[in-house]
């Protein structure tokens, strides 16, 4: 009797394990292809990948395509002001400026599958996923709430007109079941400091997980060294940069002055 309860137990115990399993909820980890990028002089952008794996994905799900991946990559965030030209008197001239905190350099957004195919807008709107979703708070909250609005609006506008805020619709491709491949744009203009990416898991549409890494830009070769000089000697460096614009203005005289 003995050895016919520890066989079923032997059968049994495949079987717990399975269902075990599948009380797992899925994960997700990604990795850069490089956690660092050097600007030199002749920088005119790079193509960034991001590998990625989902831990404890259903089979059956994953056969149906019913996963979606969404990796983002956003900019060191900084204080950013925006100025409103109007013409007066026959010139353009600054009327009136918004400074917004805490704006993310850049944002570039790399999806399985269009946005709408993902998820409903609320699902974005409650993530703050997708340029349109970011919170730009502006410094001063009390102002004008149509002002606001309308400069929000050309913040993000000028930073999609400069490649520094995009999406990409099938930039995630899955290579396997549980692996997937990202390829995410850095613009020209990119900022130098620590990025984030960021990569989100949905199934059937709704949010599961999120993880993320840190990328360093950073500027290399002379651009490095000035760059660390200015902030490292600001009064100096600007009083060099004054001698400098004197002396080329006079040696460009002595060149190019009519006898």
């Amino acid at each position: 009797m003995r050895f016919a309860m520890l066989s079923t137990l032997a059968l049994l115990m495949p079987m717990l394990a399975a269902r075990a399993q599948d009380h797992i909820p899925e994960n997700i980890q990604i990795g850069l292809s490089t956690d660092q990028v050097s600007i030199t002089s002749d920088f005119s952008g790079a193509e960034l990948t991001i590998f990625g794996a989902l831990d404890n994905a259903d089979p059956l799900i994953s056969r149906q395509g019913r996963y979606d991946v969404i990796v983002v990559l956003e900019g060191p965030p900084r204080p950013v002001t925006v100025r409103k030209k109007t013409r007066v008197a026959g010139m353009w001239i600054n009327t009136e400026s918004v400074i917004f905190r805490d704006v993310p350099a850049s944002y570039s957004m790399a999806l399985t599958r269009a946005p709408q195919d993902i998820t409903a807008p609320d699902g974005y709107r409650q993530l703050a996923l997708g340029a349109d979703n970011l919170h730009l708070q502006p410094l001063d909250s009390d102002g004008d709430p149509k002002t606001i609005e309308e400069f929000t609006r050309a913040l993000r506008e000028r930073k999609e007109a400069e490649g520094l805020y995009s999406t990409r619709a099938g930039a995630v491709r899955f290579l396997s079941q549980s692996l997937f491949r990202a390829s995410l744009r850095l613009a020209p203009n990119v900022a130098v400091g620590t990025h984030r990416a960021r990569a989100f898991l949905f199934r059937n549409g709704m949010f599961l997980r999120e993880t993320s890494a840190q990328l360093t830009i950073r500027k290399a070769g002379l651009e490095q060294r000035l760059y660390q000089f200015a902030h490292q000697n600001s009064m100096l460096y600007g009083i060099l940069s004054v001698l400098i614009a004197i002396v080329t203005g006079w040696l460009g005289r002595l060149f190019f002055r009519k006898d």
